[in-house]
């Protein structure tokens, strides 16, 4: 029975996350929308379209030096001064301390990314993470919700786009972004986004990701923002480009990228796309040899270290 059960959950994940290249197609305009099988809120008449974005908050600051990134910590240390303001309005205008949301594409399913924390008896923390308990408490529900703004084959031009979100629960003219804000009400927003077009410079990516992230400090929910384990694109410039967004914008770096490293081919399958797969029992040494258990665990522990700064105020 457990085998059936290992060899079905891998059969869902390359089902799930069949992208081994980065997309080719830009969305067009004449798009029809694309439906999921996801419904956890009625449109609602008189909610507002996307609203328009304001100027960008981000700081004007020189670039980083070129892979930056690498030498950064696998989970934030602390928050900015700015985004515990972004915090405090969000809450006073409604948000959700104990909610936080995901967006992203195939490597964010809730199947497989995070959902484990709301099935006690499905992960162990052993004693070294017992830690993370009062926050896998704190936050019951968010792991194992659908995201609206989660689906295979979105990226961050998809996210923003209304022509991708889902007609069951979102409203005419919202974005998968919006729709999720707007449903959910999210404090805290985890952002990991590895897909992109094959034949569009990293200048594009940062473009359509500054949308994202003035969208939701607008909104006043904080982003965590991931680095990838993949460097399909080449010269890790998506990474490159997400360090960049998290210093300018002065937000967490869950830097993903940076936990994987030191695994048997960095966590990553033959395609160098994929993530090598197993349950997430930490304190089991022949699991850990494997991504998605790391994927899971830095996850959780960036969302905690989050949590504790803005309700500590450190």
């Amino acid at each position: 029975m457990k085998k059936i059960l290992y060899l079905s959950t891998l059969t869902f994940l390359l089902a799930a996350c069949t992208t081994k290249t980065a997309p080719t197609q830009i969305i067009s305009v004449t798009e029809e929308p694309i439906r999921s099988d996801v419904s956890t809120a009625s449109p609602s008449s008189a909610a507002p379209a996307s609203p328009t974005i304001p100027p960008s908050t981000a700081a004007p600051k020189p670039p980083l030096e070129k892979d930056a990134f690498m030498q950064m910590p696998v989970v934030p240390n602390g928050v900015s001064e700015s985004m515990r303001e972004v915090y405090q309005r969000g809450i006073a205008n409604g948000n959700d301390p104990s909610r936080f949301s995901i967006i992203g594409d195939c490597q964010n399913v809730s199947s497989y990314f995070l959902s484990t924390f709301d099935k006690p008896g499905d992960y162990s923390l052993g004693t070294e993470y017992a830690y993370l308990q009062p926050t896998i408490d704190y936050y019951h529900g968010s792991f194992s919700r659908v995201s609206l703004a989660v689906k295979g084959g979105f990226n961050a031009a998809a996210i923003i786009s209304p022509l991708r979100a889902d007609p069951k629960s979102c409203n005419a003219g919202e974005s998968p972004l919006d729709c999720e804000l707007r449903t959910w009400r999210p404090s805290i927003v985890i952002i990991s986004l590895e897909e992109w077009w094959s034949h569009k410079p990293a200048e594009e990516y940062d473009k359509y990701m500054r949308k994202v992230l003035d969208r939701i400090i607008e909104f006043g929910a904080v982003p965590i923002i991931a680095t990838k384990a993949d460097n399909l694109e080449g010269g890790h410039a998506i990474n490159n480009a997400i360090a960049q967004l998290a210093y300018e914008y002065e937000i967490p770096l869950w830097n993903f990228w940076a936990a994987v490293q030191p695994l048997p081919d960095q966590g990553l399958s033959d395609d160098r796309f994929h993530l090598t797969f197993a349950r997430n029992f930490f304190d089991d040494p022949k699991r850990m040899l494997n991504a998605w258990p790391w994927r899971n665990l830095t996850a959780l522990q960036a969302l905690d270290e989050v949590h504790n700064a803005l309700s500590q105020g450190k």
